[in-house]
């Protein structure tokens, strides 16, 4: 936060090409610093301020850092000084090369400094990868990070590692010179205004559910057992399931309809009218309000699993994560459930029920979250208890100035559902995802919103009301 005048300054250290730039883009929301494939680019210190769910920081673009001729000494000794007077480092590598000598020896020249650290071996782009990456060890770092800037892999621990350096940021939300929050609420048109404390939930009849997976988790061994008929092919070949068959079953009163979808494997594997099943399986996802990601517990999680949580994050289907063949897994149990959690960060609202389609055990626990999530999904959050909860997260911690203009939130509205939909309406509309991700994070904190994404949209007031733009997509 801002101490004496000055913020907390974090500097990107390392030599040329290795992503420090992109690194610092990514921080910032924007591409602002000038990338290129050509090493050396970033010349100068690049300073901005930028806030965090915390508060603000000072970040610093410096030039890469290498032994070449007597321009790039120039560079370096810039750099090195940057780096000494910064407040907190984060050293930056390349995952898809080999270690380096001369980058082992300048970030012990940079412990030496007795800041605070991290090493951030970058361009980490999946598992694999991370595998290789972890050659780095041998800097001895304490702090360390594998991450893919260009995916936005693991960038969210990375942020939480510079937040706990910044001290807790006391400022407020100022309000419009001309307008307060108060006022805009009052020019809000509030329906049914008798009952305006009172949640709305969905009373649809039908209950719409895909069942996704790759090949030979147990899709259809799943919805035979809540539906109690053996109406899909099942079997150990993968990608038995061709056509997607639909299934209505009476819960509670509730028509619930499953979708069960053919198997998704890799689409190099695809031939025919396997690959014709899964276009149009990923089809289903479309008419679905609720997608059940069911996982072999018994095995370990593969690259395609994470691609298949990728259709259903693509389409904002509800969640619910299935890891069936449960009676069957030797792995520690705790172990399962935290790679899960952490290969599936980006579902983390979505609860977890361990199954076994073959015996039954848990399976009526579905049906009890399916209902519960889809409540969920199709609630509609009263106009006055919403703002009530955006006003005190933004008085906690206000937004970033963005090149010198401090936005200001006018007031929220939720404007759908299926999933919940809400539109921020500002004086210009310019919001961090870090900061979206803060105000969803507050939003789950105070209404039940388990198992449904939230879509947060910002808008400058007069604008067209986004239901107007998503009907004329």
């Amino acid at each position: 936060m801002k101490q004496n005048g000055i913020f907390k300054k974090i500097a990107i250290i390392g030599r040329p090409n290795v992503g420090k730039s992109s690194l610092f883009n990514r921080l910032l929301g924007a591409r602002d610093a000038i990338i290129s494939e050509i090493a050396g680019t970033t010349r100068d210190v690049k300073k901005r301020v930028i806030r965090t769910n915390k508060g603000q920081i000072e970040l610093w673009d410096t030039g890469g850092i290498e032994d070449r001729d007597e321009l790039f000494d120039r560079v370096k000794a810039k750099s090195l000084a940057s780096a000494a007077e910064a407040d907190v480092l984060l050293f930056v590598v390349d995952g898809k090369e080999p270690p380096r000598e001369d980058e082992k020896r300048l970030f012990y020249e940079l412990c030496k400094l007795e800041k605070p650290i991290a090493l951030i071996v970058n361009k980490t782009d999946n598992d694999k990868e991370e595998q290789n990456g972890w050659e780095f060890m041998s800097f001895g770092a304490k702090d360390y990070f594998f991450i893919s800037v260009s995916h936005n892999r693991n960038m969210t621990k990375l942020i939480s590692w510079i937040e706990q350096f910044i001290d807790e940021d006391d400022s407020f939300l100022q309000q419009d010179e001309e307008e307060s929050f108060e006022d805009f609420l009052e020019d809000i048109e509030i329906e049914d205004e008798d009952d305006e404390d009172t949640i709305e939930h969905s009373n649809d009849d039908e209950i719409r559910v895909a069942i996704i997976g790759r090949p030979n988790v147990g899709k259809s061994s799943l919805l035979n057992a809540i539906i109690g008929e053996n109406r899909s092919i099942v079997s150990p070949i993968a990608g038995t399931t061709i056509d997607p068959v639909d299934e209505s079953y009476e819960y509670e009163g509730r028509k619930i309809t499953f979708i069960d979808t053919a198997g998704i494997r890799k689409r190099s594997k695809i031939i025919g009218i396997e690959k014709w099943a899964l276009d149009r399986s990923e089809k289903v996802l479309d008419r679905a309000h609720i997608a059940i990601l069911t996982l072999d517990a018994s095995d370990d999680l593969v690259e395609q699993d994470e691609k298949v949580a990728g259709f259903i994050d693509k389409h904002k289907c509800a969640v619910i994560i299935a890891l069936n063949k449960w009676d069957a897994i030797t792995k520690d149990s705790e172990e399962i459930l935290a790679e899960v959690k952490r290969k599936f960060r980006f579902l983390d609202f979505a609860p977890i029920v361990t199954v076994s389609a073959l015996s039954g055990k848990r399976v009526p626990k579905i049906l009890e979250q399916i209902v519960r999530i889809y409540t969920n999904y199709a609630q509609k959050i009263p106009t006055k208890k919403l703002n009530d909860v955006i006003k005190f997260a933004t008085q906690k911690h206000a937004l970033a100035s963005d090149h010198g203009r401090i936005p200001r939130i006018k007031f929220a509205v939720q404007y759908g559902s299926k999933p919940p939909k809400i539109s921020l309406v500002m004086n210009f509309p310019s919001i961090h995802f870090s900061y979206k991700r803060y105000l969803i994070n507050q939003l789950r904190e105070n209404f039940d919103f388990e198992g449904t994404p939230i879509l947060i949209t910002a808008k400058r007031r007069g604008d067209r009301d986004p239901r107007e733009e998503e009907n004329n997509e």
